[in-house]
């Protein structure tokens, strides 16, 4: 007939020579071994640190500040191994905090979960190695068999503190970046905007700004507060685009706009055509490269000014320019694209001669014909010609094309209307 341990009864542990109820399922520790332990920890420590500084490189490496907290988790590490081997009836080590409780956070920054398991290698073969020393007579086995399911137990409280502090630091760079794409879209240049971009490892240029919608990324509510969890996936889907083109991207969701910093191309818009698919099914506008992180709001404005204009124009193309906005850009009240169509297109028209203003302002009228603005301007076809390629050439716009003549129009009567008096003066 079975034992009663035998058909599953609770598995009993000795304590001071006798059976105890509970406890671990790992053989007593004699208390000699014990005893020996706890006589040898200041020199088993000293070991330690004496092996890592000969077998690991990146230990030697390392800052005299973050060696000696390394080898207070070393002592550490050998003072929870005695305390537990001392009370058989806890099941499980407390790792997590007594061992790792004794660096600060920082130090799993300098020090990597890798290198972490390299260092509870090299510890426990110093104690391995001195087994036949540190264990009383006939106890080496159980002493073994202790040590092993101890560097177990080290390395699952070493993975956890790891996923802990990845954890932290993930939610505390989400929150860094919202930071910093909320900062670009308020128009803010500030020193600091460069300190956070920077905390996130992001040094690239030069820099462009793409603006568009999300359909299906989380529900907005009331708010306009997407949801948190499904605009994290969206963003690191992101990440992962931008990494396999090797760019560098920092994104935000704001309402229902995703507005995405991207850094190291000088074609925005192929980039912008890689992430299209993330973006939701509205217009996708990108807006002009500039040459740094602090001149970065200028994309932004631009980009985000053309997303509110795009409606105007239903035809234009996924993604497209902030640029090729200019017009609804400045009918949608952008001081911006008002200012740069002055400044770009008007001006250097008046600069060329007033003829050139008259007979583009002429030709527009006329449907784009050339002879019925050579009719109006008692000039030439020809020299009508030569006028339109000389707009062409001063502005970069094509006036027989049709947005192009769109912008040149819309630069004319906006450059009249900058230049007109004012009520007041009169």
């Amino acid at each position: 007939m079975a034992t009663s341990e035998q058909a599953g009864a609770p598995r009993r542990v000795r304590k001071n020579g006798k059976r105890v109820p509970g406890g671990s399922a790992v053989s007593r520790v004699h208390e000699e071994t014990v005893a020996r332990i706890e006589r040898s920890m200041g020199s088993l420590g000293t070991a330690a640190i004496a092996s890592m500084d000969k077998r690991l490189p990146w230990f030697r490496a390392m800052s005299a500040e973050n060696r000696s907290w390394l080898g207070l988790v070393a002592q550490a590490g050998i003072a929870a191994f005695v305390d537990w081997i001392r009370h058989p009836e806890r099941d499980r080590p407390a790792v997590a905090g007594e061992v790792f409780g004794t660096a600060p956070r920082e130090l799993a920054r300098a020090v990597s979960l890798q290198q972490a398991v390299e260092m509870l290698r090299v510890i426990i073969d110093v104690v391995e190695a001195q087994v036949n020393e540190l264990a009383a007579p006939g106890g080496e086995t159980e002493l073994r068999e202790a040590v092993l399911r101890y560097t177990r137990e080290v390395a699952f409280g070493a993975a956890q503190v790891y996923a802990r502090t990845a954890e932290a630091r993930g939610a505390w760079d989400a929150r860094l970046e919202a930071l910093v794409v909320d900062s670009l879209v308020r128009g803010e240049t500030e020193e600091s905007l460069r300190s956070w971009a920077s905390a996130l490892n992001w040094s690239s240029s030069p820099v462009a700004v793409i603006a568009g919608t999300v359909d299906g990324a989380g529900t907005v509510d009331g708010a306009g507060t997407v949801d948190t969890e499904e605009t994290a996936a969206l963003i690191d889907d992101l990440r992962t685009d931008a990494k396999r083109a090797r760019l560098d991207v920092l994104a935000g969701v704001q309402g229902n706009r995703l507005v995405v910093l991207l850094g190291g191309t000088d074609d925005p818009l192929l980039a912008a055509e890689r992430f299209s698919g993330r973006f939701g099914s509205g217009p996708l506008v990108v807006g002009p490269v500039v040459a740094d992180l602090r001149s970065a709001s200028v994309s932004a404005r631009a980009a985000l000014a053309g997303l509110r204009a795009a409606a105007a124009w239903p035809d234009a193309p996924r993604p497209v320019s902030a640029d090729e906005l200019l017009p609804e850009r400045a009918m949608d009240g952008d001081t911006d694209a008002r200012a740069e169509l002055v400044t770009q297109v008007y001006e250097p028209l008046l600069a060329g001669g007033s003829a050139l203003v008259d007979t583009l302002a002429t030709y527009l009228e006329q449907g784009s014909s050339l002879e019925a603005t050579a009719r109006m301007l008692f000039v030439h076809p020809n020299t009508v010609r030569y006028r339109l390629r000389r707009v062409t050439e001063l502005t970069g716009f094509t006036p027989s094309d049709g947005r192009d003549g769109f912008a040149l129009w819309t630069s004319i009567v906006l450059g009249r209307l900058a230049a007109k008096p004012s009520l007041a003066a009169r």
